[in-house]
């Protein structure tokens, strides 16, 4: 069985990291990962999620139906676009006046959701992300990927133990990432690759309990899976 070809957009490489450790418990079969955002020759897109915007914003502009209907992305058998859904709370202006002009006729930023539950601002940045790809819905091989509120709630599963404070609501969490990086230096996770890669393995190892305890991890497989068997059966 040949490798599957997986395309991932997302908002950084330490995200990079946790998602292709994921995948590996998910997935049955080899698969080569390739993070097309950020990437190493266009610099000038940037990182974070005014970088998913702009790379949206491009695909948009190509006007095709589908990520895997455009033949820029042939090649590919599965696309994952990653945003965190504290996203919901950033703003365009953020993102300086390019950004905020050319989300003029976009969803709005900020959208703020009541959280619990986790679901409603991953759905709502669901939707942010349709609208900037141009989108109605996602294709049969694209998965959208919404930790909340940030993927660093997915490390802090797999590395800490249960009872550890910020294992409490932590899909709801908004400090997790600053409260990773500061804890005492013998469990201090960074937010830099080579920490994250440290990390990867026991990400995949312990996928069920994050699984378990982040419901938007648990979605992020389940749709992985049927994306996989739509690949499949074609």
């Amino acid at each position: 069985m040949s490798d599957l070809r997986v395309a991932l957009v997302a908002e950084g490489p330490t995200d990079s990291v946790v998602i292709e450790a994921g995948l590996r418990a998910v997935l049955d079969r080899p698969f080569t990962l390739t993070l097309i955002q950020p990437e190493a020759t266009r610099p000038q897109m940037g990182t974070g999620w005014c970088g998913v915007f702009k790379w949206c914003r491009e695909f948009d502009a190509r006007k095709f139906e589908s990520l895997e209907g455009d033949p820029t992305l042939e090649g590919f058998d599965l696309f994952i676009v990653h945003l965190d859904a504290d996203v919901a709370e950033a703003s365009y202006a953020d993102g300086g006046t390019a950004v905020e002009l050319a989300a003029a006729h976009l969803p709005r930023l900020p959208c703020p959701q009541p959280c619990p539950p986790p679901s409603a601002a991953a759905d709502q940045i669901r939707k942010v992300i349709l609208a900037w790809l141009g989108l109605s819905c996602a294709g049969q091989r694209t998965v959208l990927c919404v930790p909340s509120k940030a993927i660093e709630a997915w490390v802090a599963v797999a590395v800490l133990e249960p009872s550890h404070a910020l294992m409490f609501g932590i899909e709801c969490n908004l400090t997790v990432p600053v409260r990773l990086a500061s804890l005492p230096k013998s469990s201090r996770i960074c937010k830099t690759t080579r920490e994250y890669r440290k990390h990867a393995s026991t990400v995949t190892k312990n996928w069920s309990e994050i699984s378990e305890k982040c419901t938007q991890a648990e979605r992020f497989g389940r749709e992985v899976a049927a994306a996989v068997a739509s690949v499949s059966s074609q």
